[in-house]
């Protein structure tokens, strides 16, 4: 018998793919399932990033192995965009690094910062990535708070008071994902002095800057913030694009090198075309965010509608394209509670727990659902 890698037994199959089986099973079974849990797009990208994919299929090489680092034109793409959308300057020639999906990126950071026994900070409640991928590299986790009553933002004295010894990567998430919270400039200078302080990699995880958010920020536009910090993001969220896989990391030039080190040693670049129709998005004008906020502006509006017909209650200021709502006082636990929903109204809700203990209490809604269907859910309560 051929055994698995030890560091299998350390991670569980991702939530979504277990519970999406079994909603598809119910599907199969004729149930009018609403999927209200996954944040993948439903939207398509505009018609000029179609084209300039369906365009840079004939151009030549265009199928031939492409560069590791991309594209010069996709580097100074994210540079421009950057520059134009957050104020930071990044020198595209060893500052940026494009990535098949910001996802990757969690997985070659971790790879290249991280050795056994070393710790990551990992936040309570956050990406179930950040978790995974530091016990596959044979890293600890060290979780820590986040709350409402804090603005799921973390306490940074009580983390100087902790036991910090190995840790070297700390993870963070602004605009926040699943609560929706944005960090102020202030608060960024506030974790990236502590970083300073404690010799420890920042990574800020920034895939929803431009969903219902009218102040967009970066971590790094804070001074000094690229001695400690990268910044990932994505075009998944932004510009509809989530199957694409198209991300980037952005960075000191040592920092990037540590990275294209391990994504060498991965892949083979991206494929041209991609690369050529996330040049098209990144320069996309006003006009493609304006209608992306118009979308879901109404859409958000209609999940607080449904929010209200479970007596659940939720912040109207937070941003990107979730809604993350709290149980009525005295409900069954998150787990308990959306399956019931599930079996009995047949929509799928994502309980907060997959995020961390933190979450119990929570769910979250995704706003990557029509309109009409999220009409079709709120009749349903009726």
């Amino acid at each position: 018998m051929i055994h698995t890698a030890n560091r299998l037994h350390t991670v569980e199959e991702y939530y979504f793919s277990k519970k999406l089986r079994e909603v598809r099973g119910l599907m199969a079974q004729g149930r009018p399932i609403i999927n209200m849990g996954i944040g993948s797009p439903d939207l398509a990208p505009s018609k000029e990033i179609i084209e300039s994919i369906q365009n840079a299929v004939w151009e030549e090489g265009a199928h031939q192995y492409q560069s590791y680092q991309g594209l010069p034109e996709l580097r100074e793409a994210i540079a421009g965009f950057y520059r134009d959308k957050f104020r930071v300057d990044a020198d595209p020639v060893n500052e940026i690094l494009p990535l098949m999906g910001s996802k990757e990126g969690i997985m070659h950071i971790s790879m290249a910062f991280l050795n056994e026994g070393d710790v990551a900070l990992v936040p309570n409640p956050g990406y179930p990535t950040y978790t995974s991928v530091t016990k596959l590299v044979g890293a600890e986790v060290k979780y820590y708070n986040l709350n409402a009553e804090g603005g799921w933002f973390p306490d940074i004295d009580a983390l100087r008071q902790s036991d910090l010894s190995n840790v070297k990567i700390m993870w963070v998430c602004y605009p926040h994902m699943p609560t929706g919270a944005t960090a102020s400039l202030s608060q960024f200078e506030e974790l990236v002095a502590f970083a300073k302080e404690k010799d420890i990699l920042l990574v800020n995880d920034n895939p929803y800057s431009f969903v219902l958010n009218d102040a967009p920020s970066s971590i790094l536009a804070v001074e000094g913030a690229k001695d400690v910090a990268l910044e990932l993001n994505s075009l998944s969220k932004t510009f509809n694009m989530a199957g694409w896989r198209v991300g980037m990391v952005l960075g000191s030039a040592e920092h990037i090198n540590a990275v294209l080190k391990v994504k060498s040693n991965m892949d083979s670049g991206m494929f041209y075309g991609i690369q050529k129709g996330a040049i098209t998005a990144l320069k996309s004008d006003k006009a493609w965010f304006d209608s992306l906020k118009e979308v879901y502006g109404s859409r958000r509006n209609l999940i607080f509608e449904l929010a209200d017909k479970l007596n659940c209650t939720y912040d109207r200021k937070a941003v990107g394209m979730f809604v993350w709502a709290k149980l009525p006082q005295g409900s069954k636990g998150a787990e308990d509670f959306i399956d019931e929903v599930l079996y009995d109204k047949n929509i799928f809700i994502t309980p907060g727990t997959i995020f961390g203990s933190n979450g119990e209490g929570y769910i979250r809604f995704s706003l990557c659902v029509a309109e009409d269907k999220i009409k079709e859910a709120i009749s349903r309560f009726e």
